[in-house]
């Protein structure tokens, strides 16, 4: 029996996610310090956060870290239109700089959810960054302040974007449809 599943099609590959994520790096810099939160989006966003943490290591920034744990997708492809909070902050944010990362950028549900919890955390300011931006229709969460990559309005999987949480590890982003 044939397998049913489409076959992943590569749109960036992991050579390009490295330029991407080198050049985000590069951009945050200058607006961070070693006493930055970068708080990433659990569970997508790891894959995102771990890389450019690491690329800002590389240029002199070593943020401190932390994760929030929201989700909105579940197992499905759509968004529910509601986030549910599983973990918040880990540690204290109050009078410290947050960098919220996550890997797309869609309905931004998440993110301002994210920005929300942070700003009542005590934040002193909330910089948002994702890996992908989705094409949208309005209206939509207010647009992140650092993006990387304008994807394709299609089913992206890889480089912790998932199918019902498989296919997170791909090195690649793919489209699935």
């Amino acid at each position: 029996m044939a397998d049913p599943s489409p076959t992943p099609t590569v749109l960036l590959a992991e050579a390009d996610i490295a330029r991407i994520v080198a050049d985000l790096a590069a951009r945050i810099a200058p607006v961070t310090d070693d006493e930055t939160v970068a708080a990433v989006l659990l569970t997508g966003g790891l894959w995102f956060a771990a890389d450019l943490t690491r690329a800002l290591s590389r240029i002199g920034r070593n943020l401190r870290f932390d994760a929030l744990w929201l989700a909105s997708y579940g197992d499905e492809k759509t968004s529910r239109g509601a986030i549910d909070v599983y973990a918040p902050f880990q540690r204290p944010i109050a009078g410290r700089k947050v960098l919220i990362l996550d890997d797309v950028f869609d309905t931004g549900l998440s993110l301002a959810e994210a920005a929300r919890i942070a700003r009542e955390g005590g934040a002193s300011e909330v910089l948002t960054c994702v890996f992908a931006r989705k094409p949208w229709p309005a209206p939509r969460a207010p647009e992140p302040d650092f993006v990387g990559w304008e994807a394709p309005n299609r089913f992206l999987v890889g480089y912790g974007l998932d199918n019902a949480g498989g296919l997170r590890g791909l090195p690649d982003i793919c489209a699935l449809d």
